[in-house]
């Protein structure tokens, strides 16, 4: 990808949810909620404090993370479509 997200902020590829329940009912396209689940594709080099230093960020690339489902700004990169969005929009982080 061709793409480095600015000081906080970080690329999100959204993770699909299941397209069956556990009852084996298929969920049509267009009755489905947007995944709120994502894997971080890039991430920026970090927020400044007051005093200028650069403060990395505790996401790195290929964590899944949780975020709100109205979070970020969808966009097209690559054909792909993703998220950008700061750090502090994400929720916590998927332990493996």
């Amino acid at each position: 990808m061709n793409f480095r997200p600015l000081h906080d902020r970080v690329v999100v590829r959204r993770i699909e949810g299941e397209e069956k329940t556990k009852g084996g009912i298929i969920i049509p396209d267009t009755a489905k909620e947007k995944p709120q689940e994502g894997e971080i594709v890039a991430v920026g080099s970090g927020a400044r404090d007051e005093q200028g230093r650069v403060n990395p960020l505790d996401v790195k690339v290929g964590d899944r993370v949780l975020f709100g489902k109205w979070s970020g700004t969808e966009v097209k990169i690559d054909g792909q479509d993703l998220l950008i969005m700061k750090e502090s929009d994400i929720m916590g982080v998927v332990a493996a």
